[in-house]
C-alpha cells in the first residue's frame, strides 16, 4: 500500500492554507465550513477539537479535505454556554476528545449513518459527557467549554506527554486506562501516527486522571497485550459495511453491539485513520 500525500489539519490552519469557520453569519452547529487552498489534501481526525468563532466544536468523523476545494464537515458541540464569535475562524485547539467521549460520537454518529440521517451526532449526549466529565474532576466553567477541563489539567497532560513518548516507527497506538483497553487509532504511517501522538494522548490523560480521583485502594490492573490482540480480532470479525463517505476516499463503519464501535477512512486502499472505542 502507497502511503496517501496530505496534510495534517493543524498544519493547514497554522500555513493559512487552511481556513475553518460557521457555515455562515448565523451559524449552525452541527456543521463548519472548510475551505482547503493548498495543492495537498487536508486530514481532519475525529474527536480533534476546533477552537473560536461561535462555540468550539469537535470533529464527527476523520475527513480528507481535497486540495482547492471547499466542504462543509459535521461536528459537535463541546461549548455549550457560549453562541457568540470569538473570532472569525477556528483554530486548533491541540486537544483531542476522551475516549468516554470518541464513544458516544463514533457510537451515535454510526447509527445516525445507518439512519442515512447524515454524520449527526447525539449533541445533548456530547454536553452531558462534557458536563459530567468536569464534575468528576472538578472543574469549572462558565460557559460548559471542554477547553476549560484541560486548560485546569495543563500540568498534568504535560507530565504525561512527557512520560508518554512517541515510539520511533509506530503506526498507531491502543490505549489501557488501568486495566482495560478503551480505543485503538492507526494510520497509514508512522509520520502521521508521531505529529498527532501528543495530540491523542490529551484526551487519554483526563480518563486516566478520573480513574485515579477514583481508585479507593492498591494500583489499578494492567493490560496485557493479549488484550489488544483480543479487541483487534474482534474488530476484525465484526462484520463492516460502507457509509456515504464525505470528502476524498472511502469510510467505513462497524460495531460489536454497543461494546465496541470503529470507523475506517481509506483511499486507494491504503487505511488513512482506523479507530476503534470500547463502551466505558
Amino acid at each position: 500500500m502507497t502511503p496517501v500525500e496530505y496534510a495534517l489539519s493543524d498544519e493547514g490552519i497554522g500555513s493559512g492554507a487552511v481556513s475553518v469557520e460557521e457555515v455562515s453569519a448565523a451559524g449552525s452547529v452541527p456543521d463548519l465550513l472548510v475551505e482547503n487552498k493548498g495543492d495537498l489534501r487536508v486530514l481532519f481526525l475525529e474527536g480533534e477539537e476546533l477552537v473560536g468563532a461561535k462555540q468550539n466544536r469537535v470533529l464527527n468523523m476523520s475527513v480528507l479535505v481535497a486540495a482547492n476545494s471547499k466542504m462543509k464537515i459535521p461536528v459537535s458541540c463541546v461549548e455549550q454556554g457560549r453562541w457568540g464569535y470569538k473570532s472569525r475562524k477556528f483554530g486548533s485547539s491541540g486537544s483531542h476528545s476522551s475516549s468516554r467521549l470518541r464513544y458516544f460520537l463514533k457510537s451515535s454518529v454510526s447509527q445516525s449513518v445507518r439512519a442515512r440521517r447524515g454524520h449527526r451526532s447525539d449533541q445533548g449526549k456530547v454536553w452531558e459527557e462534557v458536563a459530567r466529565q468536569q464534575a468528576a474532576l472538578g472543574t469549572r466553567s462558565r460557559t460548559s467549554e471542554m477547553s476549560d477541563t484541560f486548560r485546569a489539567y495543563e500540568e498534568d497532560v504535560a507530565e504525561f506527554r512527557e512520560k508518554l513518548q512517541y515510539v520511533d516507527g509506530a503506526c498507531g497506538l491502543a490505549v489501557a486506562i488501568g486495566g482495560r483497553v478503551v480505543a485503538v487509532d492507526l494510520f497509514d504511517k508512522a509520520t502521521t501516527c508521531r505529529k498527532v501522538w501528543q495530540r491523542l494522548l490529551s484526551g487519554y490523560v483526563l480518563d486516566a486522571l478520573e480513574v485515579n480521583a477514583e481508585a479507593s485502594q492498591g494500583e489499578p490492573d494492567q493490560a496485557e497485550t493479549a488484550d489488544v490482540e483480543r479487541l483487534l480480532g474482534m474488530a476484525h470479525a465484526m462484520p463492516w459495511h460502507k457509509a456515504n463517505s464525505l470528502g476524498e476516499g472511502e469510510e467505513y463503519r462497524a460495531s460489536q453491539g454497543d461494546d465496541v464501535h470503529a470507523s475506517a477512512l481509506t483511499l486507494d486502499s491504503s487505511p488513512v485513520h482506523v479507530s476503534l472505542v470500547v463502551a466505558g
